[in-house]
């Protein structure tokens, strides 16, 4: 009988459901607490959050009113990003605000939700509403979608090589 070949995840589906939202939606190949360890402890976001990238977490309050901060660095620059927690539900949801040095602009609200799919698989959704529309585009244009799939590769190694 021959074992079954785990194929790689799709990378993530990005589409624009309306004038101010990009909804991100991913699978991964591991349990939701698993996944959600590797989103919340900062030892794991460092090795997977920043594209592969040297990350570090200067701050990482993971409760309502909690602040983030991570700087990552890459081609001998430093892009730094943060926001506040509006909720944590461990393991199945978050909602944060999400700042990035880099385009001012005002923060987004990103909602996310794992959904676990019975198979040792987990489901990412993540609805991310900007303030303006011009806002939406902007970070779409700066290159949100390859980074992102960049980051959710690197994620997939740490969760394949963790138990």
């Amino acid at each position: 009988m021959s074992t079954p070949v785990k194929r790689p995840p799709a990378p993530a589906k990005v589409t624009t459901p309306s004038e101010r939202e990009i909804r991100v939606e991913r699978v991964f190949n591991a349990p939701r607490e698993r996944v959600w360890r590797a989103m919340t402890d900062p030892e794991q976001l460092a090795q997977w959050w920043g594209r592969g990238n040297r990350l570090v977490v200067e701050r990482l309050e993971l409760e309502r009113g909690g602040h983030w901060r991570f700087v990552e660095h890459a081609g001998g620059e430093e892009h730094g990003f943060e926001g506040q927690f509006g909720e944590i539900t461990p393991p199945s949801r978050m909602v944060q605000t999400f700042g990035w040095d880099g385009m001012p602009a005002h923060p987004c609200r990103v909602d996310m939700t794992l959904e676990d799919l019975g198979d040792g698989r987990t489901r990412l959704v993540s609805i991310t509403t900007f303030f303006t529309t011009e806002e939406r585009d902007g970070m779409m244009e700066a290159g949100m979608e390859q980074g992102m799939n960049k980051s959710y590769a690197a994620l997939d190694r740490l969760l394949e090589g963790a138990g």
